[in-house]
């Protein structure tokens, strides 16, 4: 079944049976488009089972060992927070967009100052900035990447007087948000296993990203101790169960996608029992107890493509991006792609010469001009006349829209987003049937999750489609998701509280 005669299969009228109220009729032509792709961009609950059903195996074969497609990388976070963690902390954010650094003080249990913590029962403060990478770091040097960091490392310290308050002798704890995928021996160490968001960055690929840091922040004589590296999904669940325990899985949905969460050692097959690492852990008959939070980066999921519902403009991403057959499944469903997509299909029905004829095109030739927010912004617009989507869109891409191609871009910008929200729902499925959880908080960060306006909907529908829930009016969804946490600043902070206790140290 296609998304239109989904949404209401009873009307006869696709225009009627879509999300979006009909502004105008469009020409037969290209109304026959319009289904073609609302049929290619439709994901039926029987794909998504299926594709759900091949998730959770390459889940377990990443469990089983190094070097599968989905990685299951070990993240050395042995438990959920008590909440009772405290102490102040710098972390650092290396994003797909921006790096962000963060002053975060973690009150635990102990009510905070009002003076640094305006909202009630809030149990931490920060002070953060937020440095947009330039265009040419994302392909640039390991030399050029670290000493652009340790640069903007030295100005926040100097400016918030840190670099007074703490010595190399006493140093400040670091916590490091490195959202990407890597493999740890250790939770202070992360070698690189490959770049993803666009990132094609010499020189770091299998090197130890912590080392490099390290190597970088004493030439500058920076007053750091770096405790830990993680990802953002590990941060969102932390940060989030800090204060909610209902918290099962910390997800991002931004400008990539993947998710984490507690596994039991048991299942780990690549962990050895007696590795001396685990000795935190207990040993019950000879079955190692306890858990281990997993970073899945599941956006490389079916990189085979084996059961993904690929269209030729998919291809055509996959084709033209940094790193092609690689991160399948994020090329489907995350931030960084769903505004390409929506810009290939306009430029092949504009050179076929169904749209935007006697106007210049040039703009939408160009690679990522459109962003994923475009699609959002238009499938919010209740404005007169959808009068701000026109003036995005003439903004954007140079030329005024018709009637009818107002309508085609508010239709296409729903049929995008819609099968990415339902993909997005796959991961979570396959965590949720490989562990038996059927209760709890999906603890979501990322731009998708939080800024669009049918996201979180969608994403819940299609949760239930494929776990056969049986949905009554007005009672709470099983599985719903929650707004994380700033995991990459407070989560993170957490993370390297809890260390530093597990190593009978304090902040």
């Amino acid at each position: 079944m296609s998304l239109s005669a989904h949404l209401v299969a009873q009307d006869s009228s696709w225009r009627q049976r879509s999300e979006l109220a009909a502004l105008a009729d469009l020409p037969p032509q290209l109304d026959s488009e319009l289904e073609r792709l609302d049929k290619e961009f439709w994901v039926s609950a029987e794909k998504l089972k299926e594709v759900v059903n091949r998730f959770r195996e390459e889940l377990d074969e990443g469990l089983q060992e190094n070097g599968r497609n989905i990685p299951m990388n070990i993240t050395w976070v042995h438990s959920l927070p008590s909440g009772n963690e405290r102490g102040t902390f710098l972390t650092l954010d290396l994003g797909g967009t921006n790096l962000r650094v963060c002053k975060v003080t973690l009150h635990g249990q102990e009510p905070p100052n009002p003076t640094n913590s305006p909202s009630p029962g809030q149990k931490f403060s920060l002070e953060q900035e937020q440095y947009k990478l330039p265009d040419h770091i994302k392909s640039s040097t390991a030399e050029e990447l670290w000493t652009h960091i340790a640069d903007k490392l030295s100005t926040f310290l100097s400016s918030k007087g840190l670099d007074k308050e703490y010595t190399k002798e006493k140093p400040m704890p670091l916590g490091f948000t490195f959202s990407y995928p890597a493999t740890q021996d250790a939770i202070n160490h992360a070698v690189l296993q490959t770049w993803t968001k666009g990132f094609d960055i010499k020189g770091v690929e299998g090197h130890d990203v912590a080392a490099q840091l390290r190597e970088k922040m004493a030439a500058r004589n920076l007053p750091l101790e770096l405790i830990c590296v993680i990802n953002d999904t590990v941060g969102a669940m932390i940060a989030s169960a800090y204060n909610d325990p209902e918290t099962i899985i910390g997800a991002i949905f931004g400008t990539g996608c993947n998710a984490a969460y507690m596994s039991s050692l048991s299942s780990i097959a690549k962990l050895s029992p007696s590795d001396p690492r685990l000795k935190s852990s207990s040993s019950s008959g000879g079955k190692t107890t306890g858990k281990m939070a997993i970073n899945c980066e599941y956006g490389a999921f079916d990189n085979a493509h084996a059961v993904l519902p690929r269209t030729a403009y998919d291809a055509q991403i996959d084709a033209a991006s940094p790193r092609p057959g690689e991160q399948s499944f994020e090329k489907l469903s995350a931030g960084l792609y769903l505004g390409e997509i929506f810009r290939l299909v306009l430029l092949d029905l504009a050179d076929r010469g169904l749209v935007f004829k006697d106007r210049d095109v040039g703009r939408l030739r160009q690679p990522y001009t459109i962003d994923t927010s475009f699609l959002s912004q238009i499938e919010d617009d209740e404005s007169a006349g959808f009068a701000q989507s026109r003036q995005m869109c003439r903004e954007t891409l140079g030329f005024d829209l018709a009637d009818g191609e107002v309508e085609l871009t508010r239709r296409l910008a729903e049929l995008i987003a819609v099968r990415g929200a339902r993909l997005c729902a796959c991961g979570v499925a396959a965590i949720c049937t490989k562990e038996g959880i059927t209760r709890g908080h999906v603890a979501a960060d990322g731009s998708v999750a939080n800024k669009h306006p049918k996201f979180k909907r969608r994403w819940a529908r299609a949760l239930g489609e494929i776990l056969d829930w049986d949905r009554r009016e007005g009672e709470e969804d099983p599985i719903v998701i929650t707004s994380a946490e700033d995991g990459s600043g407070v989560g993170c902070a957490i993370i390297a509280a809890m260390e530093m206790e597990r190593r009978g140290r304090r902040a």
